[in-house]
C-alpha cells in the first residue's frame, strides 16, 4: 500500500535531503524502500546494523548511486555536520532521504544547524483518508477506534477475524510500550524514573479528551508539576502522546492553560466508545493539520476551545492563528450541540461541524453542519 508521503518525498528529493520522522513501527523504513524503487541505483543504510555502521563512517557506500537512505543516522556523534558535509560535496544526481524516529526530531532541533538543505516531514499512522477504498468509511473508523491505525496490526487486521484482530493488537501494543519503556525512554531520563513513568503513562490512558491537572496527576504520583511536565514533554518527543492545547488570540496564554491529552494508537486508550471514537478523529485531524504544515506550508493548528463558564468545543482548527473549523465529534447525537450554537452566534466567517459517526443523513441546522465523521474525516488531504 502506497502511503500518503510517497509522492511529496519524490518531489522533495529533487530540492533537498528530505528527513522522514515519526512513532516507532509508523512504517518509515517500509516507505523509504519503497521510495528506492523509483530510482535506479539506491542504497539503504541503517546506523544500528555494525556491517552498515562502518560504511556510513567509513563513507564507503557505492558512488554510482542515486538515492543514498540513511536511517539512525542521529545516534552517529556529529550526525548534522555529517550529512552537511555530504550535502553539500554530493554528485549532482545523488538524492539524500533520511529517516528516523522520536530521538532525531529531538536532535534535528538543536546542534550544528542544516538550515536550507532539508525538507522536514512527519509520518502518522493510518487515517480514514489513507484507508478510502479499503473498507467503508464507517468501517474505518469502527476498526481505527478498536485496532489502531499503526501498520503492523491494522493491515493484520484487514485478513483476519475481529476477535483474532483485537487479540493481536493488544499482544503488538503491550510489546510496543515495553520496547518504547525499554530503549528510548532511558535515553531521555534516568533508571530510576521509568516506574513513574510507566504509571503516568498508565493514568493518562484513562484520561484522553480531558483537560489534564498537572498539578492533580503530580499529587497521584508523588512529583512535583514541573516533573509531569517534564515526563509528558518526553512522551510527546517519543510520539507517545500529543497534546491539544485551548485555543486563545494570546498563543502565549494557551500555552499555559491545562491542555488535553490523546495518544497516538488509538488501541492502547482506556474508555467507552465515545472516547475512543474522540481519540480516532484527534489523531486523524493532528496528521492533516501536520502535513498541511509540513507540505504545504500553511499556518495550521489544532486546539480545543473551553471558556470560564464550562462551555466546550472538541476541537477548533486555526489557519494564520484565527478560528477557521469548529469540530463537535458525537457517537451518535444529531442536534448540534449546544456548545456549538453557542459559538455559532458569536463568530462569523468560520464553519461549524458536527461530525457524528452514527448518523443516517447529514443536514445543515442553520449555520451548523451534522456530517457523517467517516466521509467527512476521508476527504482531509492526509
Amino acid at each position: 500500500m502506497k502511503r500518503y508521503l510517497y509522492d511529496q518525498i519524490l518531489k522533495d528529493l529533487e530540492r533537498k535531503m528530505v528527513f522522514i520522522t515519526g512513532p516507532r513501527q509508523v512504517g518509515k523504513t517500509y516507505l523509504s524502500k519503497q521510495i528506492a524503487q523509483e530510482f535506479s541505483k539506491s542504497q539503504y543504510l541503517n546506523f544500528d546494523n555494525m556491517n552498515e555502521r562502518k560504511i556510513i563512517n567509513e563513507m564507503t557506500w557505492k558512488k554510482n548511486i542515486d538515492l543514498l537512505i540513511l536511517d539512525e543516522i542521529h545516534k552517529k556523534m556529529d550526525w548534522k555536520l555529517f550529512l552537511k558535509g555530504i550535502f553539500d560535496s554530493r554528485q549532482e544526481n545523488l538524492r539524500i532521504l533520511v529517516t528516523g524516529s522520536a530521538r532525531l526530531e529531538t536532535f534535528r532541533q538543536s546542534g550544528e544547524s542544516l538550515a536550507g538543505r532539508y525538507l522536514h516531514l512527519r509520518l502518522n499512522p493510518f487515517s480514514v483518508k489513507e484507508l478510502s477504498g479499503e473498507l467503508s468509511t464507517y468501517e474505518t473508523i469502527e476498526k481505527l477506534n478498536k485496532i489502531g491505525g499503526f501498520p503492523e496490526p491494522l493491515l493484520y487486521s484487514l485478513n483476519e477475524n475481529e476477535d483474532e484482530s483485537i487479540e493481536f493488537a493488544a499482544r503488538w501494543s503491550k510489546q510496543y510500550y515495553i520496547d518504547l519503556i525499554r530503549e528510548d525512554i532511558i535515553e531521555f531520563s534516568r533508571i530510576h524514573e521509568i516506574s513513574a513513568m510507566k504509571l503516568l503513562v498508565e493514568l493518562l490512558r484513562s484520561k484522553v479528551g480531558s483537560p489534564i491537572s498537572y498539578k492533580n496527576i503530580a499529587e497521584d504520583l508523588e512529583v512535583s508539576p514541573n516533573t509531569i511536565k517534564k515526563y509528558i514533554k518526553i512522551l510527546e518527543s517519543l510520539y507517545i502522546v500529543f497534546l491539544v492545547h485551548p485555543y486563545h488570540k494570546n498563543i502565549a496564554r494557551a500555552i499555559l492553560k491545562e491542555p488535553k491529552v490523546y495518544f497516538y494508537d488509538t488501541s492502547f486508550v482506556k474508555g467507552n466508545e465515545g472516547i475512543l471514537f474522540e481519540n480516532t478523529c484527534a489523531v486523524s485531524l493532528l496528521k492533516n493539520v501536520q502535513y498541511l504544515f509540513d507540505a504545504r506550508g500553511k499556518e495550521i493548528g489544532l486546539h480545543y476551545l473551553r471558556t470560564k463558564e464550562g462551555k466546550e468545543i472538541d476541537f477548533l482548527i486555526s489557519k494564520n492563528g484565527k478560528p477557521e473549523q469548529f469540530l463537535e465529534v458525537k457517537l451518535s447525537e444529531s442536534k448540534p450541540s449546544n456548545s456549538l450554537k453557542y459559538f455559532a452566534e458569536r463568530f462569523e466567517n468560520t464553519e461549524f461541524i458536527q461530525l457524528v459517526h452514527n448518523l443516517n443523513n447529514e443536514q445543515d441546522i442553520n449555520k451548523i453542519k451534522i456530517r457523517k465523521a467517516g466521509e467527512w474525516l476521508a476527504n482531509l488531504e492526509a
